[in-house]
């Protein structure tokens, strides 16, 4: 199946719930199905969480001003410590640089090759919506420009004003940077992308791409290259 770049962005936004700020395009929370409700009360007490401090994560969420489009600091009262991005042991027979996606607990590894892998919190698909295999990293995106499929348009009649397309920035769905997940030469409809919502780390949301705070993911795409292995265990 061969699919030209405009009409895969398009189609791959079918497959996610939509994600951006709490004011973005098409309101997220219609599609959360209240599985968030808990997150917005985390206090973040004392000098560590879960090993990191919070001046730590502070900086590792704070803005990113020299951007295309300067990226805000995620407010990490709204994230669970658990999933802050961090190096931890991890004991694996894939190669240093593969990606691991772990839905089940909500976690997105980048394997080191020293027996470490850099952990960082996602949200994933909801109940459903998950699938697991051996994927690669098809093409790399920033910024990219979002076109809705005739299909969401349907659903939701708002987005028609950008069926010609949507170019990038903080309220597009394509979020800062994508990674378009692939098999045997076809693109899976399937991303890695960035997103801004810190309530929905640790979450189910999606039809089945896998969501990380837009500063991870800048950190994890830097570090990616095209041809780079993605496997998604089973949840």
């Amino acid at each position: 199946m061969i699919i030209d770049d405009s009409r895969a962005d398009a189609r791959e936004m079918h497959e996610i719930a939509l994600r951006g700020r709490p004011a973005g395009l098409i309101g997220r929370r219609a599609f959360l199905a209240g599985s968030a409700a808990g997150l917005g009360a985390l206090a973040l007490g004392g000098c560590t969480t879960d090993g990191v401090s919070l001046a730590e994560a502070q900086k590792l969420y704070g803005p990113v001003p020299e951007e295309k489009f300067p990226i805000p600091a995620i407010d990490i009262s709204h994230v669970d410590p658990k999933y802050f991005r961090r190096t931890v042991a991890y004991d694996t027979k894939h190669a240093a640089g593969t990606i691991i996606v772990d839905p089940g607990n909500y976690y997105v590894y980048r394997v080191e090759g020293d027996g470490t892998a850099t952990r960082y919190g996602a949200n994933v698909g909801r109940d459903g919506f998950r699938w697991n295999g051996d994927a690669y990293v098809g093409r790399k995106s920033e910024w990219a420009t979002w076109t809705p499929p005739k299909e969401m348009i349907k659903r939701q009649p708002e987005a028609a004003k950008y069926a010609r397309g949507m170019p990038g920035g903080l309220d597009n769905p394509l979020g800062a940077r994508t990674l378009h997940l692939y098999q045997n030469g076809a693109y899976t409809l399937y991303t890695i992308y960035a997103s801004l919502d810190a309530e929905s780390i640790g979450n189910g949301i999606t039809s089945g791409c896998i969501g990380l705070l837009t500063q991870d993911m800048i950190h994890l795409y830097n570090q990616t290259p095209v041809k780079t292995k993605v496997v998604v265990l089973p949840a």
